[in-house]
């Protein structure tokens, strides 16, 4: 239940032309955590007032109310919780595939208890490209718990009793269509369960092979190998939306049997909308399922939360009001968005009291929350804080939480703490789990430690027989953040010896090798022969330190150049983009002619950042000299 408080500023002066519908509500405790403060901070005003109010701004409309007139979750795949504070930021929306175990990939194990998603490749945790330190998907993924509160551990066991065969069978056929392979299996007196399926559907997303769990969505459906229900066709809409696109998507949604056409379907588009940052599309789509009479729920605020959260951040208000007005109460991942925010933002007063209100609520801290208090904390220098925070992660015995070692490590090298990295890789030391190995050697690289980094990568390659890409990128990032070309160039050789796939973990490390190491142009040649050979779609990341060293030295061409292959990837509506292209613009000492109206066609808001830029590359603004000349 949300506690009421005292009133503050109404809505009534935002500034968007949209109709309004009125709410008679008070101001939640949670909306007052999250915007005290804001003003003096330069951020947020306090958005929310006592008794009948406008709700303002928001493209979306209550029940019952006038609809307002606007003028990467994925759910494929679920962050590792434990890798997630380490990991990049960019595929697409890393928050977004977090949230919600309510995904395919469980649909389609319903029957199957449910699969081990630890080695799930993830956007990095917190990290959305709207941010200035943008430039890391996140990273996704992000906070493992979501609104349907997933146990993990309860997931494991659903490996042993499916076949990774299926899943083999098309991995050893790239020459094949996955149809002609599924044939093959199939004549050779193999049979397909739906606990096969659903670990053939998995080890695919995992890998963001979307394209062939497509086509294994289509071939159980034509040869009717497969009983489709709802959440099977949400699967479906899922892959399409994420191989051809958005308004490929919405048209399948047609063609699935009005009976199975429910609230699932219209929460997976939702979930794309926000991966993309499609603001209007997302909003329609919102509005749609309150047309359509769905209930209001959580899951469905909290992907507007997101969403808000990297585009337009004073909208966060309106969804807490709505939210508190429908009678949806925050869940656990709600305050995850709303403490991460205000950690993004530098206001660590406004996240204590998120958290205090968090806990006031019945909601505990997790291990996930710790970790990402943890790390504003850091970010703020409150080190003492942040040290508070990483021994109750710890608990009293690190030997009985072995399995929080990989995400303490970085932790401890980000606060510059060498002799805890050491202590707490030894407690792992004996037996170390992949993910040990990874954390260990990121932090070691972070503490300017290499051939410590080197000593435990060496010991990795001895304990497993076969590393993919992902294992070996991470010594390739130290490389990287330490302009060691020439190791780099070693290690990319040694990967392909072993037969490792390159994927876009890959290509994001050995791009920053060659930035890091001012070889911007053969960074580029790279990029584009990745997409040209592998057609896989590159990290956020990979365009943007490119596309930053380009607009450094005031390259117009090539960050125009960059902007556009961004945008063929599907990386559209995103600030970071616009900052780099305009900030090329300034240090060219060139007008951008246009730029408002392009902004304006990719539904961006401008943030505190982009408003300042504006004013520099605007052709017609007035100076003193030329009013004299006028």
């Amino acid at each position: 239940m949300w506690a009421l408080r005292r009133a503050s500023n109404p809505l009534k002066n935002r500034g968007i032309n949209i109709r309004t519908a009125t709410a008679c509500c008070a101001k939640s405790e949670v909306a007052s955590r999250y915007f005290a403060d804001k003003a003096s901070n330069g951020g947020f005003c306090v958005v929310i007032s006592e008794g009948c109010m406008p709700l303002k701004r928001l493209g979306i409309a209550a029940h019952g109310s006038p609809k307002f007139i606007m003028g990467p979750f994925s759910f494929s795949s679920q962050a590792d919780t434990k890798n997630s504070i380490q990991e990049e930021d960019d595929l697409s929306d890393g928050f977004s595939e977090l949230e919600t175990l309510a995904s395919t990939d469980v649909a389609q194990v319903s029957n199957v208890d449910e699969v081990n998603e630890d080695e799930l490749i993830s956007d990095p945790e917190l990290s959305e490209e709207d941010d200035d330190s943008d430039g890391v998907e996140v990273p996704q993924n992000e906070l493992e718990l979501s609104d349907t509160e997933a146990d993990v551990t309860e997931k494991r066991s659903s490996q042993k009793r499916g076949s990774l065969e299926l899943f083999k069978a098309i991995l050893d056929a790239p020459g094949l269509p996955v149809q002609s392979a599924l044939d093959k299996w199939v004549e050779a007196g193999n049979d397909i369960s739906r606990s096969d399926i659903a670990i053939a559907m998995l080890n695919l997303r995992k890998r963001r092979m979307y394209g062939r769990a497509l086509q294994l969505s289509e071939w159980l459906e034509s040869t009717k190998r497969l009983d489709f229900v709802e959440r099977d066709y949400a699967s479906r809409l899922d892959l399409i939306a994420k191989v051809r696109g958005l308004h490929k998507a919405e048209n399948y949604i047609e063609k699935i049997p009005k009976s199975s056409r429910g609230e699932v379907i219209y929460r997976t588009l939702l979930a794309n909308c926000v991966a993309t940052n499609n603001v209007k599309k997302a909003e329609e789509v919102f509005n749609k399922m309150k047309d359509l009479e769905f209930p209001m729920t959580s899951f469905a605020c909290n992907q507007l939360l997101l969403l808000y959260k990297r585009l337009d951040r004073k909208k966060i208000a309106d969804v807490l009001l709505l939210m508190e007005n429908e009678k949806v109460k925050p869940t656990r991942f709600t305050y995850k968005i709303l403490i991460d925010t205000k950690g993004k933002s530098n206001d660590i007063t406004g996240m204590d009291q998120i958290v205090e209100t968090m806990k006031a609520e019945g909601f505990e801290l997790d291990f996930n929350t710790q970790a990402i208090l943890a790390k504003h904390y850091v970010s703020s220098g409150l080190k003492e804080k942040a040290e508070g925070v990483l021994k109750e992660m710890e608990g009293g015995n690190l030997k009985d939480k072995r399995w929080a070692c990989h995400a303490l490590l970085p932790l401890y090298a980000a606060l510059g703490k060498a002799d805890e990295v050491g202590r707490i890789w030894k407690a792992c030391e004996s037996n170390p789990k992949i993910d040990d190995f990874m954390a260990a050697i990121e932090a070691w690289g972070n503490l300017n430690r290499i051939e410590e980094a080197e000593a435990v990568f060496d010991r990795m390659l001895k304990t497993y027989k076969r590393l993919s890409s992902k294992h070996y990128s991470t010594l390739l990032k130290v490389y990287a953040n330490h302009k060691m070309l020439a190791k780099g160039k070693d290690l990319v050789k040694q990967m392909a010896d072993c037969g490792c796939r390159i994927g876009p973990f890959t290509w994001d490390a050995i791009v920053k090798l060659y930035v890091e190491a001012g070889e911007v142009e053969k960074a580029d040649s790279i990029l584009q022969k990745s997409m040209q050979q592998n057609q896989m779609k590159p990290m956020f990341s990979s365009f943007m330190a490119i596309m930053d060293q380009y607009a450094k030295r005031g390259d117009v061409h090539n960050s125009e150049k960059i902007f556009y292959r961004m945008k063929q990837a599907g990386y559209v509506g995103r600030i970071r983009q616009f900052q780099a292209l305009i900030q090329a613009y300034i240090n060219a000492k060139a007008p951008a002619y246009g730029i408002r109206e392009r902004m304006k066609a990719d539904n961006i808001f401008p943030n505190k950042a982009l408003v300042g830029q504006l004013p520099l590359v605007d052709a017609f603004r007035k100076t003193a000299v030329s009013d004299l000349l006028d």
